[in-house]
C-alpha cells in the first residue's frame, strides 16, 4: 500500500509539472484577463460580466500576440513580443518550482538554484506561441499551375 501511495504521488506531481509547462505560454493572457476582470468587477460589471470581459481580454491578448508574432518582420520586434510572453511564464515557473522544492529540499540555496532552473525551463515555453504563428508574406497569392492536392483537382475537373 505504501508503494502504491508513493507511485501515485510521483505521478500526481509529474502531471502537475507537465500542466505547468504546457500552460506557461498562457501566463500573460491570464494576467491580463485577471486584471481586466478585476477592473470590470470593481467598476460595477458584476461577477458574470467581469468573468466574460476578463475571458475576452485574455483571448484577445493571446490572439493579438500570435498575430503580431506572425506578421512582424523585424527580428527585434519578434524577440520583444516573445519576451512579453516569456517573462511572465518564467516568473510563474520560478514560483511554482520554488514552492514544489520546499517539499523535498530543506536548503534554501538549493531551492533557489532549482527555482532558477525551473524558470529557465518554463521561460522557454514561448516557443509554443510560435507553433501557431507562421511568418506570412504580404505578397499576393499566385495561382499554381498544378495544385498539389489531388482531391481538389478531381473535384474541380468533375464540377
Amino acid at each position: 500500500m505504501l508503494a502504491l501511495g508513493l507511485l501515485l504521488n510521483t505521478v500526481g506531481i509529474g502531471l502537475f509539472c507537465w500542466l505547468v509547462f504546457a500552460l506557461a505560454v498562457y501566463a500573460l493572457p491570464f494576467f491580463v484577463a485577471l486584471n481586466i476582470g478585476m477592473m470590470a468587477f470593481h467598476g460595477g460589471a458584476g461577477v458574470v460580466g467581469a468573468l466574460l470581459i476578463g475571458i475576452a481580454g485574455g483571448a484577445l491578448t493571446l490572439a493579438f500576440g500570435q498575430t503580431a508574432l506572425a506578421v512582424a518582420r523585424s527580428v527585434a520586434l519578434r524577440v520583444a513580443i516573445a519576451a512579453a510572453f516569456a517573462v511572465p511564464a518564467a516568473v510563474a515557473g520560478y514560483n511554482v518550482v520554488l514552492a514544489l522544492s520546499q517539499f523535498g529540499e530543506p536548503s534554501s540555496a538549493w531551492r533557489e538554484v532549482l527555482a532558477c532552473v525551473g524558470a529557465i525551463c518554463v521561460g522557454t515555453a514561448w516557443t509554443r506561441l510560435t507553433v501557431f504563428a507562421e511568418t506570412r508574406s504580404f505578397e499576393p497569392a499566385r495561382l499554381m499551375k498544378q495544385p498539389s492536392h489531388p482531391i481538389l483537382t478531381t473535384a474541380t475537373r468533375e464540377g
